[in-house]
């Protein structure tokens, strides 16, 4: 299967499946109202309800504000947000409901991003379901829609680069595992980003009730619980799928089938819900100039980047990592010289399920564990390796910050809504002068 195949199959499910996913991680904006929309609830155990969490352009929690759901012009509850910038407003049942913000509680300086965005209309609540709402928020007066005010802001610019360069860098982290999947199986695996969800959920509930354990502990527990899923469906499946000589889209179909049968044991086990690790998640921003920044996220980005560094290093230095490379340039030349191929198969997927995992905790920590975040992530990780190069590790570390960064700076002119179709913009691009991507090596076909 050719390079320029992969992509075109991978094209279909991004454009297939981008309007539910990219919804669903546009909750997870720097300037905003978290919670963002649920699976339907397979489980009817809980009312109906429509939630959210108010933070401002520094994300921090803003509290004190009212919200009021009405329907067909009568209003059904309203509420105010805590201290943690949450609320939940009840509602009768299923159907389609107002939502207002009122505008007059925020702090000075904060706004609506765009002119009438304190209001939004129809918002669907499916039986069972907690409807989670997103209100965008900025600094200064509202737009007029366009994204773009009339002078340029440095200081939000600078701030939506370093969310980009943050954002970019998780998806790194999780993408380098498909990648290094792919150069040595060539198997486009699509349930890569439920290991991003098991090692959330994992971490999740070992740092709560029961568990209780320091979520960096928690986290490093996550890791090896999503190492060994992904290490064990290689045993158990991929392996003999492989020695049993089923093609690649066969296998592709079956990864589809695995992702979805993950997902909604996923579902069942931490339900619809979203939520919040108990640790780190209200912290005061450090202001460092032109934009602030939590410690937290600090954090989370170096050690993303700490974490590439030691990718890098691994594939350079160590035994294990050049045997990586030689399989992934000709697995058979590098069976022929004495390599155990599926020995450094397994390998990769241990290791590509393990870094999944962190990615996980990572991601749930700057927005929230629910059921589809790994799916919502799965699409711009596809589109960072494709960018990148396919099969190359280096490539989708650099894909992905390309990713990370441009989806953010979009919003300076562009609705939030669309930054991730200018982020598959820049994809297409950049494939259409160079094919094989930034760091992908050309192929001869036929």
């Amino acid at each position: 299967m050719t390079p320029r195949l992969l992509a075109v199959l991978t094209a279909l499910f991004l454009g297939v499946f981008l309007g539910p996913a990219a919804a669903a991680v546009a909750s997870g904006h720097p300037a905003g109202m978290h919670g963002g929309p649920t699976l339907s609830s397979v489980a009817q155990d809980s009312e109906e309800s429509l939630q959210g969490t108010l933070r401002g352009p520094d994300r921090e929690a803003v509290s004190g504000v009212t919200v009021t759901v009405t329907q067909d012009g009568a209003e059904v509850g309203s509420t105010t947000t805590g201290d943690d910038g949450r609320w939940t407003v009840p509602v009768p049942g299923p159907g389609a409901y107002t939502v207002t913000l009122d505008t007059s509680g925020l702090p000075e300086g904060v706004a609506p991003r765009t002119v009438g965005g304190d209001v939004l209309d129809e918002v669907v609540v499916r039986p069972g379901a907690s409807q989670g709402v997103i209100f965008q928020l900025g600094e200064g007066e509202p737009d007029d829609g366009t994204g773009g005010g009339g002078s340029f802001d440095w200081g939000r610019a600078a701030q939506l680069l370093v969310e980009g360069i943050k954002f970019g860098a998780i998806i790194a982290i999780t993408a380098v595992g498909l990648s290094l999947v792919f150069g040595t199986t060539k198997l486009i695996n699509f349930a890569h980003g439920e290991f991003v969800t098991i090692g959330a959920v994992a971490a999740f509930f070992l740092s709560t009730s029961p568990g209780n354990l320091p979520l960096v502990l928690a986290a490093v527990l996550a890791m090896v619980v999503a190492a060994v899923v992904s290490g064990g469906f290689e045993v158990a499946m991929w392996r003999p799928l492989r020695n049993r000589g089923t093609g690649l889209i066969q296998m592709f179909i079956v990864a589809i089938g695995l992702a979805l049968l993950l997902r909604h044991v996923v579902l069942i086990v931490f339900g619809s819900r979203r939520r919040q690790y108990d640790e780190y998640t209200l912290q005061q921003a450090w202001d460092l100039g032109l934009f602030r920044i939590t410690p937290r996220d600090l954090t989370i980005t170096l050690l993303s980047f700490a974490i590439m560094l030691a990718v890098a290093l691994m594939l350079q230095r160590t035994q294990i990592g050049k045997a990586m490379r030689a399989v992934n340039d000709n697995s058979d030349l590098a069976r022929a010289s004495g390599i155990d191929v599926e020995r450094v198969i397994l390998v990769v997927w241990i290791l590509g399920g393990a870094l999944a995992g962190l990615g996980g905790v990572f991601f749930g920590l700057t927005q929230a564990v629910y059921p589809e975040m790994g799916f919502a992530l799965l699409l711009l990780m596809f589109a960072a390796v494709i960018l990148g190069g396919l099969g190359s590790a280096y490539g989708a570390m650099i894909g992905a910050l390309v990713i990370g960064v441009v989806s953010q700076m979009s919003t300076l002119w562009f609705p939030a809504s669309l930054q991730y179709m200018w982020a598959l913009l820049a994809m297409i691009i950049v494939l259409l002068v160079r094919p094989q991507g930034i760091l992908g090596r050309r192929e001869r076909v036929g």
